[in-house]
């Protein structure tokens, strides 16, 4: 056998055994199992852990979406989640804040009544390694995470809404009233900052009325009928909460002006919403989805909990989206039913 021949052998040889480990270790490969070598350490941080839910009622739209979203998650994970109803009680609050700091869950999450009145508590929660998530009204303490609109840019938002309709170019009196809720409830209190600031920029706005319902639609109806009485001439009315602007948007309506009072309001997105805007009663209503907010609320607990720095570690503002919706924009499904959400709490 010539030399030639015993290469060209040699080189056949090396490409069979190229070949075979090449079909061994494929078949090595591919008997391994899948492998997330992130998922558990995730999972760890969750399982068995206790989040508590502290809204001011458990009875109104917007707790029940977030609640709602928030137990579905947490118990997908194996965690443990409780719910207080204060009923709109800032006592009851307080005192159900007090015993949850005693018990001591994992995660609280709650919404403020007002800027004030657990801001000593919340900072006792966060010394105790509590996470602490605000939903929706800020308080004057910041915690782990605050969930909800930038109020101020809403506030903004709006103001320019009323502007176009009620401002400089308009054939109208250029009267607008302001029905607040809690003077001092963050959702009133920093959107009421964002509309004067607006509207303090166009001197031709006047401002007859602002006063507040306290979150109450008959205080809001009442206090719009007296306005409406005292001026016909009205061009438009911000109420700063869909909930209690049920009743000022009912005043409008039963004072037959709804097609000259332009009426606007915020809200999250349920069908009640949609309800009152199909029937005339709201004429734009800015919307930031509360299911949405929920979500929001359950990614701030899984961050806060993966980075196991305890409660008060890092500190987040994480702001809804918002978008305006009119007539217009109403069909079937576009708002969500609170039943849903509320069944889900049971």
């Amino acid at each position: 056998m010539d030399v030639k021949t015993k290469l060209k052998g040699v080189a056949a040889a090396a490409l069979t055994c190229l070949a075979l480990g090449a079909t061994l270790g494929a078949t090595v490969v591919s008997a391994q199992e899948p492998n997330d070598p992130f998922r558990g350490p995730a999972l760890e941080t969750l399982d068995g852990k206790w989040v508590a839910y502290l809204p001011i009622s458990a009875g109104f739209d917007l707790a029940q979406a977030w609640g709602g979203v928030v137990k579905t998650e947490a118990e997908r994970y194996g965690m443990k989640f409780t719910i207080q109803d204060p009923n709109w009680s800032t006592d009851a609050m307080a005192q159900g804040m007090t015993s949850l700091i005693a018990e001591g869950p994992d995660v609280i999450v709650t919404q403020n009544p007002d800027t004030q009145s657990l801001a000593r508590l919340l900072m006792q929660a966060n010394k105790k390694g509590i996470v602490v998530v605000q939903m929706n009204m800020q308080g004057a303490v910041q915690t782990d995470a605050f969930v909800g609109p930038d109020y101020i840019a809403l506030g903004r938002q709006i103001a320019g809404m009323m502007v176009d309709r009620c401002g400089a170019g308009t054939d109208t009196s250029h009267k607008v009233s302001i029905v607040q809720g809690v003077l001092t409830g963050g959702v009133s209190y920093f959107q009421v900052q964002g509309i004067m600031e607006v509207l303090g920029e166009h001197p031709e706005i006047e401002i007859v009325s602002s006063q507040a319902a306290d979150w109450d639609a008959s205080k809001a109806r009442a206090i719009t009928e007296t306005v409406l009485q005292q001026h016909p001439d009205l061009c438009g009315v911000i109420d700063v909460w869909d909930g209690q602007g049920i009743g000022t948007g009912a005043a409008i309506k039963q004072a037959g002006l709804s097609d000259k009072v332009y009426m606007v309001t915020s809200g999250g997105g349920a069908q009640s919403a949609c309800d009152l805007l199909k029937d005339g009663t709201f004429s734009a209503v800015v919307n930031y989805d509360a299911p949405g907010m929920g979500r929001d609320a359950w990614s701030a607990i899984m961050i806060a909990l993966q980075n196991g720095q305890g409660g008060g570690a890092i500190k987040t503002m994480l702001y809804s989206p918002t978008f305006v919706m009119t007539k217009d924009d109403v069909k079937d499904g576009t708002c969500w039913d609170a039943g849903q959400y509320a069944a889900m709490l049971r």
